[in-house]
């Protein structure tokens, strides 16, 4: 089968690989008909590269038909349209259990500390084969996949597999009281999704974002937006009656622009042989926080920082001071996804689309064209904003 392989840094190539095959009873085979390329893909693309090997299978966000179930999977069959889950959880230990499911106790990556295994995501993960490929193998296949329907486009389920509940999860953790400003930083595919939500569920949303094309997408949808200056936290405070929002949401995460020292440092590492540069991650790692500060200055005293965006630096600087005198509360963490689908599912299906799912794909392409694909949405080029990759066909 094709599938979208790492290479290095900056380096992914469409590769034959062999088909995916059952190895344990609760495994299922899908056919894959869309995949989309996520924001943390271009983390690996970037600066994960110490934990990754030539040739690992990319991808994390998933859909596609059931082509074959394990002897012990029960809730598919054959021919079942099925979106897949970006962490692999079990659904029956305590994690899972209490709405955990990124913290999967049967899949925890115990080597590196790590919590759930995670489709297509490094060592860090599982080494998990990923889903930008023409067949995909789903561990736990009874628990994760969420069937859906067989009359609406892939579009309307395709960001359950990760981005559409990491948003409303992140908009969760935000806990905007009622006639409450909510404001985010970034607005890539998260961070539409992190601003819709807001509207969806009642409250003025002001974004964050440098992009000009981004603000431009979330305008469509009645979201107030503003360029990301030296100049942002002030007018913020000014259009909240001089408090700031109530609370923030950060959909930017360990690559913002604007951070030079992070900058070098993520680039010195990425210069160093694979395992001297996992020790250096590891205990002095440093992200780009320039989004992560000025998020910290904006919100009000007394309100809430919600992190979707992913950070990895052990020794990432934080103004721990101001966070204390502000009494800012701060809820992070992986996405559960399985925790909110099931209240997702109707949402995505209503005629009116109220999240507009149908508008956020800005690229459809061939698995072929992947190459080009993550260049341009890594570089911000050609108006790339979602990548939504056709391993069989654009027919499908």
């Amino acid at each position: 089968m094709k599938a979208v392989t790492w290479q290095g840094k900056r380096n992914v190539s469409v590769d034959n690989v062999p088909d995916p095959t059952i190895q344990e009873p609760t495994d299922a085979i899908i056919r894959v008909t869309s995949t989309a390329i996520c924001g943390s893909d271009l983390h690996l693309y970037e600066i994960l590269g110490p934990y990754m090997a030539k040739g690992d299978i990319l991808g994390h966000e998933p859909m596609g038909i059931v082509e074959e179930v394990g002897s012990a999977v029960t809730n598919l069959k054959v021919g079942d349209r099925v979106v897949i889950p970006f962490n692999i959880s079990c659904g029956h230990c305590f994690m899972c259990t209490h709405g955990l499911q990124s913290q999967c106790e049967t899949t925890q990556v115990h080597e590196h500390g790590s919590g759930a295994a995670l489709l297509g995501y490094s060592s860090l993960y599982g080494s998990v084969p990923g889903g930008q490929a023409e067949y995909l193998r789903v561990p736990f296949a009874d628990y994760g996949p969420v069937k859906v329907g067989s009359e609406l486009p892939d579009e309307r389920y395709l960001y359950l597999s990760d981005i559409l509940p990491t948003a409303w999860q992140g908009v969760q953790y935000a806990d905007v009281p009622k006639d409450g400003v909510l404001a985010v930083y970034g607005l890539g595919p998260v961070g539409q999704f992190v601003a819709r939500i807001g509207r969806y569920l009642g409250h003025r949303v002001i974004a964050v974002e440098p992009v000009a094309e981004r603000r431009e997408m979330a305008e469509r949808h009645g979201i107030e937006t503003m360029d990301f200056t030296d100049g942002t936290v002030e007018e913020l405070r000014s259009m909240t009656d001089g408090r700031g929002p109530d609370a923030v949401v950060d959909a930017v995460g360990m690559e913002a622009h604007g951070s030079p020292g992070g900058y070098f440092a993520q680039q010195a590492v990425g210069v160093l042989p694979d395992k001297l540069a996992q020790k250096v991650m590891e205990t002095a790692g440093r992200d780009r926080v320039s989004v992560l500060h000025s998020a910290v200055d904006a919100v009000r005293r007394g309100g809430t920082l919600s992190l979707s965006g992913v950070y990895g630096g052990t020794a990432t600087p934080m103004p721990l001071l101001t966070m204390f005198d502000k009494q800012i509360q701060v809820r992070m963490g992986q996405c559960n996804v399985r925790r909110w689908t099931d209240e997702l599912l109707p949402i995505v299906e209503e005629p009116s689309d109220p999240l507009g799912v149908m508008d956020l794909m800005t690229h459809e392409v061939p698995i072929d064209d992947a190459p080009a694909a993550y260049e341009n949405f890594q570089k911000k080029t050609d108006g790339t904003i979602k990548v939504v990759l056709k391993p069989q066909g654009l027919s499908v």
